[in-house]
């Protein structure tokens, strides 16, 4: 840890250390303003950490761990297309994907990348308009209705949200469908609704090489030719990739081929054409609008100051949660079901990036990161473990999101879904003690010794955590906004924690040792140099069968 950061880290410990004892209610009733003091207003969004157990003295501790951090500097080196993504060797420019047109260049490796980025945009642009207007048609000449998106993590995760976030915003004659998991469940029940001829395969793999990704991609292509023959290949397959050698060879005419850059990381990859089938869903003007949110979040964390900035705040606040209050995880809650997927796509750009054991020097850690990401949207969540939140005894911090206004209007649904949002949180801070619970019960009538047996149940230590973020309303721009918010807030947690959140070797460890595993199951292997336990679960197979 570098000396100014542990510095910082010192009279953070302290600050924490003074706020020990304290309970949020008791934060709530000392100060009058303190919602104001809490919270934040950016255009016509409002964040409110006011439930967070913070004061005004722990809240500059943590602005001046920013500036102790360099985040000025971090942010000025992404910015630049500089390296930071080290152990690859690469920049991390998916703010690239979002810039303007006429708004200046971004350069890496000494040229201005942002050409070749709105030529990709044209392009996908025109497509989605071959599609809505039916002028690509289908081998047997009719037009598209359905699209496949076959991709796994970032080429999946990423437009399958949004493309849920954003039904309201549906192009009325295209569906679309994602297929990630190698399960060949997956596939097949997202085959099984449609038909051939109709149907348009979008193949997301940067190398044409992905193991799921190609496989599914394999038996779509067997059972798209089952029914239309050899030739239909070409007119019911696109991809979205750099390996044009790999996908000619499938059939694919590289002409329908879309390309983004080594830049772009998986789950960064949204903003570019892996955004193909969601802006075949929701139509290439509103993906613009996605784009445009998104850069104006952009603008934001890289100018206003750690006091207001929102990606900062919910980072610094993670940091506080974490290293300073011992959380291990956080709720992710948001009270659309819209955004049902959302943590699920945070979990991927949360845990991947920052889920790491050694620093920018690789030096073990010295502090714990990246806590656990788990979460389902309100009102269902409260029917499944907000209990535990409430009185299972861990600490777990929570991130309620909310729309003042619902993207499907009707009549008295959206006033009880604000009222559960806000009464959670406020529960999950204020509790309810014995007392309360025992006046509380007395009150409606039970005898003494129903209250003394009831009251301990009925009690609730309230002091967890919570943040709420309310979004005037969920579409394109305020969506592109919100992911944006959250890929910031990745980034300055990784600078602070002096950690790589670009790279995923854990991931690809996994990946190398099933390449290793798949010719033992297949038979062509013979099963040498394996551990006891990996043996005789491939044992076990072998001798009793995969099918049957």
């Amino acid at each position: 840890m570098k000396p100014a950061v542990a510095s910082a880290w010192k009279q953070l410990d302290a600050a924490a250390e003074g706020l020990r004892g304290r309970h949020l209610r008791d934060m709530f009733a000392a100060d009058a303003d303190r919602f104001a003091r809490h919270s934040v207003v950016w255009h016509d969004w409002l964040l409110d950490y006011s439930k967070q157990r913070v004061d005004a003295h722990a809240m500059a501790q943590l602005y001046a761990l920013w500036q102790a951090a360099d985040l000025p500097g971090w942010i000025a080196r992404m910015r630049g297309g500089e390296g930071i993504n080290h152990t690859e060797r690469r920049a991390a420019l998916h703010i690239a994907l979002r810039h303007p047109i006429g708004k200046g260049p971004i350069v890496h490796a000494g040229k201005d990348v942002m050409p070749a980025v709105h030529d990709e945009l044209a392009k996908m642009r025109h497509f989605c308009g071959e599609i809505h207007g039916r002028h690509w048609r289908g081998a047997t000449g009719e037009p598209i209705t359905d699209i496949v998106n076959i991709g796994i993590g970032g080429s999946d995760l990423g437009p399958r949200m949004a493309t849920q976030a954003l039904a309201a915003h549906r192009h009325p004659e295209i569906r679309a469908h994602y297929v990630a998991n190698l399960d060949a469940a997956d596939l097949a029940t997202v085959l099984a609704g449609l038909q051939a001829r109709t149907t348009l395969f979008v193949i997301a793999s940067k190398t044409f090489t992905t193991q799921e990704t190609m496989q599914n991609a394999a038996s779509a292509r067997a059972w798209l030719v089952a029914a239309l023959g050899e030739a239909a290949v070409a007119r019911h397959f696109v991809a979205v990739s750099t390996n044009l050698g790999e996908v000619a060879r499938f059939g694919i005419d590289p002409a329908n081929a879309f390309a983004f850059w080594d830049w772009v990381g998986g789950r960064y990859s949204l903003w570019s054409v892996i955004g193909l089938p969601l802006a075949l869903a929701i139509g290439f003007d509103n993906f613009e609008k996605l784009l445009a949110g998104a850069h104006a979040m952009d603008e934001h964390f890289f100018s206003a100051p750690p006091e207001a900035n929102l990606p900062g705040l919910l980072a610094l606040l993670e940091i506080w949660n974490t290293n300073f209050l011992g959380a291990d995880n956080r709720a992710l809650l948001p009270y659309s079901q819209s955004l049902g997927l959302l943590p699920r796509y945070l979990q991927q750009l949360e845990m991947e990036s920052n889920g790491k054991r050694v620093d920018r020097q690789g030096q073990p850690l010295e502090c714990a990161v990246a806590p656990v990401l788990w979460g389902e949207a309100g009102t269902n969540g409260q029917h499944a473990f907000y209990q535990l939140i409430h009185q299972g005894g861990r600490l777990i911090p929570c991130e309620f999101i909310a729309c003042r206004r619902a993207d499907f209007e009707l009549p008295g649904h959206h006033e009880k879904l604000l009222a559960n949002c806000f009464a959670q949180a406020e529960a999950l801070m204020r509790g309810k003690t014995l007392a309360e619970t025992t006046t509380e019960l007395t009150a409606a009538g039970l005898p003494a010794d129903e209250v003394a047996r009831l009251a301990p149940y009925r009690s609730f230590p309230g002091n967890q955590p919570s943040t709420t973020l309310l979004l005037p309303r969920l579409d394109p721009f305020n969506l592109g906004a919100l992911l944006a918010l959250y890929e910031h807030k990745v980034f300055a947690e990784s600078a602070i924690w002096d950690i790589n959140p670009f790279d995923q070797w854990g991931v690809e460890y996994g990946k190398q040792l099933a390449n290793r595993l798949l010719p033992i199951l297949e038979g062509n292997a013979e099963a040498t140099e394996l551990d006891s336990s990996t043996r005789g679960l491939i044992a076990w197979i072998g001798a009793n069968g995969m099918a049957g």
